[in-house]
């Protein structure tokens, strides 16, 4: 069980995640990528971390707060045309992530949030550029392909971290964390 603590923690790392990415990407890097694309892979390890220690309950939690807080502060920190299309993007990928990623708990190690990660991630960066960028002028279409790339080698890189923070959280560390 997740105590409050734990659970503030997540939710405040992906609100962060989130606001963070929705500045981001305003930044381009060059014609195919923004600073976003690099950020954003991090909001599917959180969710994926969530989901594989406490399950799918408090990952839909942690991405209900976390969609919230995010939306407020990019409304504040970020255009409101990427605060919105980030908002839609976010939350119907994330679920489908953790869709997704519950259905393939019982398999190899990687396959659930590799697998989950890929799938959910082409749903928002369909969904967030069209909606963000469509029509501004800008070389969306490039950003997202770009970013989609991105997202892609950042799902392999970060299973890593996955691994390594899922092999230290052994049941007594989880007990330990659950009373922090």
């Amino acid at each position: 069980m997740l105590n409050l603590k734990g659970l503030i923690t997540l939710v405040v790392a992906m609100a962060l995640v989130v606001a963070i990415s929705n500045v981001a990407v305003s930044y381009p890097i060059n014609a195919w990528l923004t600073w976003g694309a690099l950020t954003y892979p991090i909001a599917f390890l959180v969710t994926d971390i969530t989901n594989r220690l406490f399950g799918t309950s408090r990952a839909r939690t942690v991405v209900y707060a976390g969609f919230f807080i995010g939306v407020i502060l990019s409304l504040w920190m970020a255009d409101i045309r990427i605060a919105i299309a980030s908002g839609a993007a976010f939350l119907i990928a994330q679920l489908l992530d953790i869709l997704i990623f519950d259905k393939l708990r019982q398999k190899t190690w990687w396959k659930a949030p590799l697998i989950s990660t890929i799938i959910s991630s082409a749903t928002d960066t369909i969904l967030f550029f069209s909606i963000a960028f469509m029509a501004t002028g800008l070389p969306w279409v490039t950003w997202a392909i770009g970013d989609y790339g991105a997202k892609l080698a950042m799902a392999a890189i970060l299973l890593v971290p996955f691994r390594l923070f899922i092999s230290m959280v052994s049941a007594d560390s989880k007990k330990s964390f659950d009373r922090a």
